[in-house]
């Protein structure tokens, strides 16, 4: 996904130069500059593959945290901890994806004051296909093979874990 003419240069390369002139920390600022930059192209390229299907991402996870759970069903509460989101993004995504007919939310049967969000027939047969378009594009990430998306991974998790991801 490009937003225009390609430059003749590296943007992150060029900044990370103009970086070390001034300040330390080069090889960190690459990184997270190329990360953060990555991010981007990935997140519009899975927007621009889900788009067809009516989801975002974000409401796409969603769906398939409802797919994996053994009822069909969460708590809002549970499914923010999950998602890893904020109590009222949570709200807004089911709110959506429940104006699409694909979850339903109803009153916690044992906590009065939870709401669960249930996926429905429709939401499950919309995980299926758009699942189908995500896989069939490498989840956008066909520049790399089995072994690099390993190794990406791998190189990601102590990020992930010192911030208390898990």
């Amino acid at each position: 996904m490009s937003t225009g003419a390609r430059l003749p240069f590296d943007p992150i390369d060029e900044a990370a130069r103009q970086w070390g002139e001034r300040w330390d920390g080069v090889p960190a600022m690459h990184a997270v500059t190329s990360l953060m930059r990555v991010q981007q192209l990935v997140i519009g390229r899975l927007d621009a593959i889900l788009k067809p299907h009516g989801l975002t991402f974000a409401r796409y996870e969603a769906l398939v945290l409802l797919v994996f759970s053994s009822r069909g069903s969460l708590p809002l509460g549970k499914m923010g901890e999950r998602l890893q989101v904020h109590p009222t993004s949570v709200t807004s995504i089911v709110r959506r994806l429940e104006s699409a007919d694909l979850v339903v939310r109803r009153p916690h049967p044992e906590d009065g004051r939870a709401v669960l969000a249930e996926i429905t027939a429709a939401g499950r047969a919309l995980v299926e296909a758009a699942t189908a378009d995500l896989v069939s594009s490498d989840f956008a990430l066909e520049a790399l093979s089995t072994e690099d998306l390993q190794r990406l991974s791998a190189l990601l998790a102590p990020v992930r874990e010192s911030a208390g991801d898990f």
